[in-house]
């Protein structure tokens, strides 16, 4: 009986010796002694979504056990959410006004730097309905026109394209990031809408896309910077310069933006 108990008390130790070991390799997520993967996390607005999964990506495979985490949408929101506190590596904005409001709070590392240009486009549905062929088309009360809100930079740029070409527009709605608008065309849902040349052409044949002269004067900047409070400073500074770097120019160029 003696021997059973002993027996059964070494097994219990050697249970809670291999638990107590496990618990030291369960990663946090933050890069420390755990082990775990490091995450970058990016904020960027929504037309940089394809363009930057694919530097993520190249990242990523740069840089083993490193993770990059996107959350892209409207620029205003990302910046709102920065300054409220959210952990965030790296922003990139479609305006240079959005990213003021980080800068404003002192969330910024250094000076944000210009990395592309873009211009409006408009989008149609394939077969284009509405038979559009500029900007003064739009003020056509039988189409279903869609633009961004203003606070938004591809908002921003059109009602600057728009008050240069002297149209006035009634959108059917205002969507909070180029890519809400550019569903709406998609979709069928509107006839028309006003967002960003690289868009455009990354919807490839489910959108006809119009270039009109008054997108010279509404062309937006994007800047991008890392913050001051990065979970991931070093990381973070290296993903910028992967932006900046001849190959994420080359990524970039081709998706449509123009250099700055």
């Amino acid at each position: 009986m003696l021997l059973k108990r002993l027996t059964t008390g070494i097994a219990g130790l050697a249970l809670l010796a291999t638990a107590a070991g496990g618990c030291g390799d369960i990663g946090d997520g933050s890069g420390g002694s755990g082990g775990g993967a490091k995450t970058v996390t990016v904020f960027a607005a929504a037309s940089l979504t394809g363009t930057f999964t694919a530097l993520g990506k190249t990242f990523e495979s740069s840089h083993p056990g490193v993770k990059v985490r996107f959350n892209f949408g409207g620029s205003s929101a990302l910046a709102q959410q920065i300054t409220q506190g959210a952990p965030v590596d790296v922003f990139a904005s479609a305006s240079p006004a959005t990213m003021k409001t980080v800068t404003a709070a002192n969330l910024v590392d250094g000076q944000p730097q210009t990395f592309v240009r873009n211009r409006l486009q408009i989008a149609t549905p394939a077969d284009n309905p509405g038979k559009v062929t500029g900007l003064k088309d739009l003020s056509d009360s039988e189409l279903k026109v869609v633009l961004c809100a203003e606070q938004v930079p591809c908002g921003a740029a059109a009602k600057k394209a728009l008050g240069a070409a002297g149209v006035t527009v009634k959108p059917v709605s205002l969507e909070q990031d180029v890519k809400g608008a550019l569903n709406k065309v998609t979709l069928g849902e509107a006839d028309a809408a006003l967002v960003y040349r690289t868009d455009v052409k990354d919807a490839g044949a489910k959108v006809h896309g119009i270039d009109f002269p008054e997108s010279a004067q509404a062309i937006n900047d994007y800047p991008i910077a890392t913050l001051s409070k990065a979970p991931q400073p070093a990381l973070a500074k290296e993903f910028v310069q992967l932006v900046l770097s001849p190959q994420g120019k080359s990524v970039m160029t081709a998706a449509g933006f123009e250099a700055p």
